[in-house]
C-alpha cells in the first residue's frame, strides 16, 4: 500500500466507511453467524436454544437452590434469575467483541496482503454478530418475562436505544485492539482476564444499589455499569431511561470510538510488514 492509498484512509470517516461498505459488512456478519453454527445438526436453532436453556439453569440455581432475592424492584422467586440474565446479555455482547478484536487482522491475513479490503469494517461484522445473539437473548428474556408476569413493559421499545451507546464504544474498543493486536500478541490473554474481571465488577449478580454508598460512584467507571442498568430499567422494571446519562455516555462513547478508528487507521500501514 502506497503513502497515497494511506493518507486516504487516514481521511475516512467511521459513519463513511461503514456506510460505503454496509453490504459487505452485512456478508460478513451473516457468514459470522452462520459460521457459529455451520455443520451442527440443529443449526441456527442453538442460537435460541442456548439462552433458553441458560436461563432456566439461573431461574433454577437463583430461585429454587439459593432461593435468592434481587429486592427492590422485584421480590418473586424468578427475579433474581431474570435480573441477572439482563446483566449477562449486556456482559457478552461487550465481552464478545473484545474478545475477538485481538485476532480479527492476525486471523485475516490475507486481506492484508492480497487484496485491497476496508479492514476497518472487520470488527462491525464481529459486533453484528454480537448483537444479534443478544437481540435473540433479550427476546428469550422478555418471553419468559410475559410467562411469568403476563405483561410486559411498554419501556422494552426503548431498548434498542438503550444500547447503541455501547455499541459506539465497542467499535472504538474493537478498533484498537484490533491494532494492538497485530503487533502485542499477548493482549489477546490480557483482555480475556479483563472481561472475566468485568463480569464481577459489573453490577451483573447484584445491583449497584447493593454497594455501600462510598463505592457506587467508583461502579461507575466501568463502562458497562450504566448500560446494564439502564437495559433492566427499560426491559424489566418499566421505567424509563436517564436521558441526560444516555447523552453523556454517548458523546464519551463517540469521542472514543473516533480515537480507536483513527489509531486504527494510523497503525494498519504498518500490518503487512508484521504480518
Amino acid at each position: 500500500m502506497g503513502s497515497d492509498q494511506i493518507g486516504l484512509h487516514l481521511l475516512v470517516s467511521p459513519i463513511s466507511s461503514f456506510r460505503r461498505n454496509l453490504a459487505l459488512v452485512g456478508q460478513l456478519t451473516r457468514r459470522e453467524v452462520l459460521g457459529r453454527y455451520r455443520g451442527s445438526f440443529f443449526g441456527l436453532v442453538w442460537s435460541f436454544f442456548y439462552p433458553l436453556l441458560m436461563l432456566a439453569v439461573y431461574t433454577f440455581v437463583f430461585s429454587v437452590i439459593f432461593n435468592a432475592r434481587w429486592g427492590g424492584a422485584t421480590d418473586d422467586r424468578a427475579g433474581f434469575a431474570i435480573a441477572v440474565f439482563a446483566g449477562l446479555i449486556i456482559h457478552s455482547l461487550f465481552s464478545e467483541c473484545a474478545i475477538r478484536a485481538p485476532t480479527l487482522i492476525l486471523g485475516n491475513v490475507n486481506y492484508v496482503k492480497k487484496v485491497v479490503f476496508p479492514l476497518e469494517i472487520l470488527p462491525w461484522a464481529v459486533i453484528g454478530s454480537a448483537l444479534f445473539h443478544a437481540v435473540v437473548s433479550a427476546i428469550v428474556l422478555l418471553a419468559f418475562f410475559l410467562y411469568i408476569n403476563s405483561y410486559l413493559h411498554v419501556t422494552f421499545l426503548l431498548f434498542p436505544i438503550v444500547i447503541i451507546p455501547l455499541i459506539i464504544l465497542i467499535a472504538g474498543v474493537s478498533w484498537f485492539l484490533a491494532a494492538i493486536g497485530v503487533y502485542v500478541r499477548d493482549i489477546n490473554q490480557i483482555v480475556g482476564v479483563l472481561t472475566t474481571v468485568l463480569l464481577f465488577l459489573s453490577p451483573i449478580f447484584y445491583p449497584q444499589s447493593a454497594l455501600p454508598e462510598a463505592f457506587q460512584p467508583y461502579l461507575l467507571f466501568n463502562p458497562l455499569t450504566f448500560i446494564i442498568e439502564q437495559a433492566r430499567n427499560v426491559l424489566l422494571w418499566g421505567k424509563w431511561p436517564d436521558w441526560a446519562g444516555l447523552a453523556i455516555y454517548t458523546v464519551f462513547s463517540v469521542i472514543f470510538a473516533q480515537l480507536g478508528f483513527l489509531t486504527f487507521q494510523k497503525l494498519r500501514k504498518g500490518f503487512a510488514d508484521v504480518l
